[in-house]
C-alpha cells in the first residue's frame, strides 16, 4: 500500500485533534496539510490550538510547527493532499458547500460532519456493515461532474454502539428496536473543565440526537437504486438520548424483536462471530474482533471497555430475554474513536483498499 498525503480540515477542534493523534504514525496516511478557520490561518499548529488541546497525549512533534491554512482556501489545501478528513464546526449549509467545493476540486472528503448524511448519493459508511454503499460514488461523481473527488460520511456517534451489535442479527428479521443512549460529554466537544455544569449531572436531551439515532440506521441498512441510496423500510426504531457525566464512551440500553426466534446463545454467537470487510482486509485500524461479549453482570463498563482494541471494538453484555421485546442487552463504544475520528479513518482505509482513492 502506497502512502497517501492527507489533510485535516477543522484540525483545531476536538475531533480534529483526535484525527491528528490517530494519523501521526499511521502506516498508510501521512499528514500533509492542516486547515481551520480564518482566525487560525498562518499560525503554526501548537499556537493555533493554544490551551485548547484536549487529548491525553501531547501534540505530536511532527505537526506542532506545521502551518495552519484557511479551510476556505480550497484550491491551496486540496493541492497538498490526496484526500482530506473534515471535522469543521460550521452551519450545515456552509459545511455542505465547503465539502462539495473540495470534492469538485478533485479532492475526496472523509467527513465527520452530519451535513451530507442524507444526501442521497453520499454514502454513510460503517465499514463492517455497509461497505458496498461505496458503489454509489460513481453516481455522485457524475452528478457533480468530477472524476476523482467525492464525499463519504461516517454516521452519528450515538448509534455506533448499538447498530453494530444489532447488525449481526439482521438475518433474524429485526422488526423493532428501542435504544436509550447515555452519551459522554466529549460528544459535545467538551470536557469537565470547559463544561463544569456536567459534573454530578445528567441532561435528558441532546438536540437532534434522537432523530439521528432513529433515521440514520435506515440509510445504513438501505439499498442502492437508480443512483441513490434508498432507506430501508424496517426495523422501526425509537430512541431516547441522555448526556451523562462521562469523559469518553457512549453506552446504550437496547431492546429488540425479530420475525424469527433464536436462543440467547445463538444470538450471542452471531454477535461474537461476526466479521466484516475491514477484518477480511486486515485494515490497520480495524479491530480483530468487531463485537466483544462480556458474561459478567456488571459489564461492559466505560472505564474498562472504551479503549478495547484501540477504541475501535464494540462491547456487549447483559443479553437476556425481555417481557415486551424478544431480547435486551447493554452495549458501548468509544465515541471519539469508533464513533468519530477512528470511524472516519477506518472508512478511508476501506476506500483506499477498494481502489476508490486511486
Amino acid at each position: 500500500m502506497r502512502k497517501y498525503n492527507v489533510g485535516i480540515i477543522g484540525a483545531t477542534g476536538m475531533v480534529g485533534q483526535r484525527f491528528i493523534t490517530l494519523l501521526a504514525n499511521h502506516p498508510w496516511f501521512d499528514i500533509s496539510v492542516l486547515a481551520a478557520s480564518a482566525r487560525s490561518a498562518s499560525k503554526n499548529y501548537k499556537d493555533a490550538v493554544g490551551s485548547h488541546w484536549m487529548m491525553d497525549e501531547d501534540i505530536p512533534q511532527k505537526v506542532a510547527d506545521m502551518q495552519v491554512f484557511d479551510a476556505s482556501d480550497v484550491q491551496t489545501v486540496a493541492s497538498k493532499a490526496d484526500f482530506v478528513f473534515c471535522a469543521v464546526n460550521m452551519p450545515k449549509d456552509a459545511i455542505r458547500e465547503l465539502e462539495e467545493a473540495y470534492a469538485k476540486a478533485e479532492c475526496p472528503v472523509m467527513s465527520n460532519n452530519s451535513a451530507h448524511r442524507f444526501t442521497p448519493d453520499v454514502p454513510m459508511i460503517i465499514p463492517e456493515i455497509n461497505p458496498h454503499h461505496a458503489e454509489i460514488i460513481p453516481f455522485q461523481r457524475k452528478r457533480l461532474g468530477i472524476k476523482r473527488g467525492f464525499i463519504a460520511v461516517k454516521s452519528n456517534c450515538s448509534l455506533q454502539s448499538y447498530v453494530p451489535a444489532i447488525h449481526p442479527l439482521m438475518d433474524l428479521g429485526v422488526t423493532k428496536i428501542l435504544a436509550c443512549t447515555y452519551q459522554a460529554i466529549s460528544g459535545a466537544g467538551k470536557n469537565f473543565e470547559t463544561w463544569p455544569e456536567m459534573v454530578d449531572n445528567l441532561i435528558p436531551y441532546i438536540g437532534g440526537e434522537e432523530e439521528k439515532s432513529e433515521k440514520e440506521p435506515l440509510k445504513i441498512w438501505g439499498r442502492i437504486e437508480n443512483g441513490v441510496i434508498v432507506n430501508a423500510e424496517s426495523p422501526m426504531i425509537t430512541a431516547q438520548c441522555f448526556r451523562v457525566p462521562v469523559t469518553n464512551g457512549h453506552t446504550a440500553a437496547v431492546f429488540a424483536s425479530f420475525e424469527k426466534k433464536a436462543s440467547i446463545e445463538e444470538i450471542k454467537q452471531k454477535m461474537i462471530n461476526y466479521k466484516g470487510r475491514p477484518q477480511e482486509l486486515d485494515l490497520p485500524s480495524a479491530p480483530k474482533q468487531f463485537v466483544h461479549y462480556f458474561e459478567e453482570n456488571d459489564r461492559p463498563q466505560i472505564k474498562t471497555e472504551r479503549n478495547l482494541e484501540n477504541g475501535m471494538a464494540i462491547s456487549v453484555g447483559r443479553l437476556r430475554e425481555d417481557t415486551q421485546y424478544d431480547i435486551k442487552f447493554a452495549c458501548m463504544s468509544h465515541n471519539t474513536l469508533r464513533g468519530a475520528a477512528g470511524g472516519a479513518v477506518l472508512m478511508a482505509e476501506l476506500l483506499c483498499a477498494e481502489g476508490y482513492l486511486d
